[in-house]
C-alpha cells in the first residue's frame, strides 16, 4: 500500500469538561495568563469555552503587585513583571476559537443578559494539549457592536510592544493582516457572529472550574 497515513485526530472533550486556557508571555514564553473553563462544544471547527463569574484565574502584574494596566504606556512592557492569582469579577465571557484562526472571538453580556458586545482578540492560533489550549496574545484587538458597527483596540499597545521588541515588523504586518481577515468576516456578518450565540446560557448546573496549582505545568500534546 502507498502514500501516507491519515493524521491523527486530536481527542474532543465533552460539554461541561474543565479545561485551561492559556497564553505564554511575548518575551518569556512562560505561561502568564491562565483561565479555567468549561467546554460548551469542541468540535472539527469550532472550540466554544465558558468563563463562569468568579472562576479563579491567573493574570500578570508589576513586580510590585500594580495593575500592568496601570503602568504608563511606555514602560509598560520592559517594567519587571510577576503573575497572581485572581477572581474574574462581572458576569462571565464565552470564548470561541476556530482551529488554525489566529484569533478567538469573545462575547460579554450586562448583568441581566443583556448582549454587550463581541470581541475580536488577535492571537496565534491554539496549541492544543491534554488539559487545554495554548496561544500568544498579539496586543491588537477589535470591538464589535449588537448594531454590526466594530472598531480597532489597543492600537497604541500594538505599536508600543514593537517599539520594545516583543514584535518584529513582519510579525505585525501579518498581524495587522489578520486583522484585516477578521474584518471582512465582520463586514460579511460571517461565523460565528451569524450563528446567534448572543442568546447561549451556561448549563445553571455547571460548576466553576477551579485553578489547579499546577497550571502552568507542561503541556502534553494531544
Amino acid at each position: 500500500m502507498t502514500g501516507s497515513a491519515a493524521a491523527p485526530q486530536p481527542r474532543r472533550w465533552a460539554p461541561g469538561d474543565h479545561i485551561l486556557w492559556r497564553y505564554r508571555g511575548n518575551a518569556s514564553g512562560d505561561v502568564h495568563i491562565c483561565r479555567p473553563v468549561t467546554v460548551v462544544e469542541d468540535s472539527a471547527e469550532l472550540l466554544a469555552v465558558w468563563m463562569a463569574p468568579g472562576t479563579e484565574c491567573v493574570k500578570p502584574v508589576l513586580a510590585d503587585g500594580t495593575p500592568v494596566q496601570h503602568e504608563p504606556l511606555a514602560t509598560r512592557y520592559t517594567a519587571p513583571r510577576t503573575t497572581v492569582r485572581a477572581r474574574w469579577f462581572g458576569t462571565g465571557v464565552l470564548k470561541l476559537a476556530r482551529p488554525s484562526e489566529p484569533w478567538s472571538v469573545w462575547l460579554f453580556w450586562e448583568p441581566g443578559w443583556r448582549f454587550k458586545n463581541w470581541y475580536v482578540n488577535l492571537e496565534e492560533p491554539h496549541a492544543r494539549w491534554s488539559g487545554g489550549v495554548d496561544s500568544e496574545d498579539h496586543f491588537l484587538d477589535i470591538a464589535v457592536r449588537p448594531d454590526r458597527s466594530w472598531r480597532w483596540l489597543d492600537e497604541d499597545e500594538f505599536a508600543e510592544a514593537q517599539r520594545a521588541g516583543l514584535m518584529d515588523a513582519g510579525q505585525a504586518r501579518r498581524v495587522r493582516a489578520a486583522g484585516e481577515s477578521a474584518v471582512r468576516v465582520i463586514r460579511a456578518w460571517g461565523a460565528p457572529f451569524s450563528d446567534g450565540w448572543e442568546d447561549w446560557r451556561p448549563d445553571p448546573r455547571w460548576p466553576v472550574p477551579e485553578l489547579p496549582a499546577d497550571w502552568n505545568r507542561t503541556p502534553v500534546r494531544t
